[in-house]
C-alpha cells in the first residue's frame, strides 16, 4: 500500500514511526506546508536510508495540490493528518485523484442557527455522508473518524455488539487520563485548535426515541472510574463523531461522549469563550489579521513536543450497557490505556498522539491486505472488528475489557456550562 499523509504534526509523525516497521506499507509520503517538518517526521522511520519514505510539499488547504501529490506519488490511500478545517479540500482532493481516504476526525459541524443547545443544525460528517453514493460508484472507500476517539471506540463498540450483548441499552465512550507535563499549568496534549472546536460545541445526545439532539457545552457531569490505576474523573458532554457513528450500524438506545477533562481544564476553555479567544475570525492587530483561535495555539506548546515531559498514561475506551447472550443485565468498559513512557521509549512520540497515530495505521494496514475492503463513506462501525483488534495487540499495547458498574453524578458545584 502507498501512502500519502498529509499533515507532519504530532500524529502524522507518529503514524509514519509506526508503519515503517510494517511491511504492508509499500511507501509512505509525508507532506506539509512546512517541508522542514515533513523531512523531520521522515527522520522518525525506521530504515530512513531505504528512500520507502519521503517527505514532500502540500498545501492542505487546496483540493489540486493535494490532488496532483496524490497523482505524483501514486498513492492509493491518503491519510488525513491535520485540523478538521481541513478536511474539505484534502478528501476532495483525494477523490478526484482515485484515491481511498481515511481521516481521524471528522467535517465539522454548525449548530442549529436559532436553538443551538436543543436542535443539531448541520452534524459532524454530515458533508461527508451524503458522498457515499459518489465514492461507492467510483469503488473507492472513505474511512472517516479512525483515529483512537473516534476509531478504537467505535470498533470497540461494534465488537460489543458482535460478541458480548443480545441487546445494547446505551453506549458511551469515555476518554480520560492521569497525564501530568511538568513545567506547564496549561498544556494541552491534542492540538487546542481541535479541543477548542469540540469542547465548546453544543454536544450531541443520541436517543433512539428523539434521535440527536443537543445540550449544554459540558453537561451531564458523572464520575467515572477509569482503570488499571488511573481512577475516578469528571466527565463531562463533548461533541464527538461516536455519537454521531455508533446509531448508523448499532442497534443502541443511546449513545454518549464524555471527556474527563477536570475542573481547571473546563475553567480555562470557559474563559477563553469568555474572551472571545475561540473565534476563527481574523481580527487585525498592529496591521496583520489572525484569528483569535490561532494565536491562542500558537502561544501554546507543541503537544508533539512534550513527550519528554509527560508522565503517566491515557486511557480510551467505550462503556456498555445492556443484557448479555443469557439475558443477564451486564456493563463493561473496552479500553485501551498507553503509558507515556512506553511510547516516548519504543516509538519517540508522546502517548496520545501516539494512541491516535496507531489507530489508522492499523486499519490501512487491513485495507491494504483486503481485510476491510468496503467501498463509499464508511465508518469503522461498518467494518469487522476482531481482525483490527488482533492486529493492534501486535502493536505491543492490548485493548482490554473489564466489568463496570462504578459510575455516579458528579458533584453539583462541579456542573455548569460555558
Amino acid at each position: 500500500m502507498r501512502v500519502l499523509v498529509v499533515g507532519s504534526g504530532g500524529v502524522g509523525s507518529a503514524f509514519v514511526a509506526i508503519a515503517s516497521h510494517r511491511a504492508a506499507y509499500e511507501h509512505i509520503t509525508v507532506a506539509d506546508i512546512d517541508i522542514g517538518k515533513a523531512e523531520a517526521a521522515v527522520e522518525t522511520a525506521v530504515d530512513v536510508d531505504d528512500g520507502r519514505v519521503k517527505a514532500a510539499f502540500v498545501d492542505a488547504s487546496d483540493e489540486d495540490s493535494v490532488a496532483d501529490l496524490a497523482r505524483r506519488c501514486r498513492a492509493d490511500v491518503i491519510l488525513n493528518a491535520c485540523d478538521p478545517r481541513f478536511n474539505p479540500p484534502i478528501f476532495q482532493g483525494a477523490f478526484a485523484a482515485g484515491c481511498h481516504y481515511v481521516d481521524m476526525a471528522m467535517h465539522m459541524s454548525e449548530p442549529h442557527p436559532s436553538d443551538p443547545y436543543n436542535k443539531t443544525g448541520r452534524r459532524l460528517g454530515d458533508a461527508q455522508f451524503a458522498q457515499h453514493p459518489v465514492w461507492k460508484n467510483r469503488g473507492l472507500m472513505a474511512l472517516v473518524g479512525m483515529g483512537v476517539e473516534p476509531g478504537f471506540s467505535d470498533v470497540a463498540a461494534r465488537y460489543a455488539a458482535d460478541h458480548l450483548f443480545s441487546r445494547i441499552d446505551e453506549i458511551g465512550v469515555r476518554d480520560g487520563a492521569d497525564l501530568v507535563v511538568d513545567g506547564y499549568d496549561f498544556a494541552p496534549t491534542f492540538s487546542i485548535w481541535t479541543t477548542i472546536e469540540e469542547c465548546l460545541n453544543p454536544p450531541v445526545v443520541y436517543e433512539r426515541d428523539r434521535g440527536w439532539f443537543t445540550t449544554e457545552p459540558f453537561s451531564e457531569p458523572e464520575v467515572f472510574t477509569f482503570p488499571e490505576g488511573i481512577g475516578p474523573l469528571q466527565c463531562v458532554n463533548v461533541e464527538h463523531e461516536e455519537v454521531i457513528l455508533i446509531p448508523r450500524w448499532i442497534d443502541v438506545q443511546r449513545v454518549t461522549f464524555k471527556y474527563g477533562l477536570g475542573e481547571d481544564f473546563i475553567n480555562v476553555l470557559k474563559t477563553l469563550k469568555k474572551l472571545d479567544l475561540v473565534s476563527t475570525e481574523p481580527v487585525e492587530v498592529r496591521g496583520v489579521k489572525v484569528s483569535p483561535r490561532d494565536v491562542v495555539a500558537a502561544a501554546l506548546p507543541d503537544p508533539a513536543e512534550l513527550g519528554e515531559r509527560m508522565h503517566g498514561r491515557t486511557c480510551a475506551g467505550t462503556w456498555v450497557k445492556g443484557l448479555d447472550n443469557d439475558g443477564a443485565e451486564r456493563e463493561i468498559y473496552l479500553y485501551h490505556v498507553v503509558d507515556n513512557a512506553w511510547s516516548m521509549k519504543e516509538f519517540g512520540h508522546q502517548a496520545v498522539v501516539w494512541q491516535t497515530a496507531v489507530m489508522p495505521a492499523v486499519a490501512i494496514e487491513l485495507m491494504a491486505t483486503g481485510v476491510w475492503n468496503a467501498i463509499g463513506v464508511v465508518g469503522p462501525e461498518a467494518l469487522p472488528p476482531d481482525p483490527f483488534l488482533d492486529l493492534l495487540d501486535q502493536h505491543g499495547v492490548e485493548w482490554e475489557w473489564t466489568e463496570y458498574r462504578d459510575r455516579a453524578p458528579a458533584p453539583e458545584s462541579d456542573s455548569g456550562a460555558a
